[in-house]
């Protein structure tokens, strides 16, 4: 066989195993990889970890894969009660740690008058910041037409301007030091756009945006980023998300189905992303991920396919439903 014939034939089994072995998994090539060789979460005993969003949802339960690994956490968000219930869990997951390697911050992430006085309580308390994740943020359903301006502003000050401002923060201190890691919950949403959710996907695309800029200018920093791609996942994230009206919510319970990755999985994978330090996650159930890795790497099919499909089938993927709850 010679030289140009053994390239074409690596080329063929290199996509040959790209459109059929993520039928058989919930998460992209790289990361299943490393969940069965690469460190594993064990290796973060001991790190001091920022939550943002820790009070439910996923930021919940990447609180809980990490004090079972042993890490000293500080969880926020705005409701205090909850962020209680989530340590006393924590507490009960992992009898090695104490009361004290779990501190609950009570943050409003939009208020960044408050975000130095925040940080300075963790570093005053434990000493270091090895890891913070930007977790916080609300999710949408709407028209494209009909979103009004003022939730556009109102999801970029939740979803990209908070974080951006915390980790600008955070980041003088990782220089200062020597190293540290960010961790984003985006979404697959910001890596190729999803129905109904005009200004999500656009706040996500604006992590992805933001972070890969750190990224290429600080290389000669010993300073990590993660951004973790979800797709859909059995959380009640819908309750608190966005419509196209500033002041309301879609208040409607997300419907349990295999299209979804439960919450513990998906940080599960979280856990293993954030343990080897990979630079971009995407965690789906099959259908979902094969479709995104067509109109990632292979645009023109998955354009077509995806307008085959139809966007009432993709939002059905998405949510279980044909209609939006402003439609029905």
């Amino acid at each position: 066989m010679d030289l140009l014939a053994l390239i074409g034939l690596i080329a063929v089994l290199y996509y040959l195993v790209y459109m059929i072995w993520p039928w058989f998994l919930d998460c992209d090539l790289n990361l299943a990889f490393h969940e069965k060789f690469g460190k594993s979460i064990s290796c973060l005993r001991g790190k001091v970890i920022w939550i943002t969003g820790a009070s439910s949802g996923i930021g919940e339960n990447l609180a809980y894969v990490l004090a079972e690994a042993g890490c000293k956490l500080i969880l926020s968000a705005r409701r205090e009660s909850e962020l209680e219930r989530v340590k006393a869990n924590c507490l009960q997951r992992n009898k090695n740690l104490t009361s004290s390697d779990i501190e609950v911050l009570v943050l409003d992430i939009c208020d960044i008058n408050s975000h130095e006085s925040a940080f300075n309580r963790i570093i005053n308390k434990f000493g270091k910041l090895d890891i913070l994740v930007n977790n916080a943020g609300r999710s949408q359903r709407a028209l494209w037409e009909k979103i009004d301006l003022a939730v556009d502003k109102d999801m970029f000050n939740l979803n990209v301007f908070s974080q951006l401002a915390l980790s600008r923060l955070v980041a003088e201190y990782f220089f200062r030091v020597g190293e540290g890691h960010f961790v984003v919950t985006s979404s697959l949403a910001g890596v190729a756009a999803a129905p109904f959710s005009a200004t999500y996907c656009a706040t996500k695309y604006a992590l992805h945006g933001y972070y890969s800029t750190f990224v290429i200018e600080k290389m000669d920093k010993n300073v990590s980023v993660t951004i973790v791609c979800p797709g859909a996942t059995r959380t009640n994230f819908l309750v608190e998300a966005y419509t196209e009206k500033l002041d309301e919510k879609y208040n409607e319970n997300v419907q349990d189905s295999e299209n979804k990755v439960s919450a513990k999985r998906c940080a599960t994978l979280m856990g293993i992303a954030i343990a080897n330090k990979l630079s971009e996650v995407w965690i789906s159930k099959p259908v979902v991920l094969q479709l995104y890795y067509l109109r990632i790497y292979y645009p023109n099919l998955g354009a077509w396919i995806s307008k085959l499909l139809g966007t009432r089938y993709l939002l059905h993927l998405r949510d279980d439903k044909t209609k939006l709850k402003q439609e029905q």
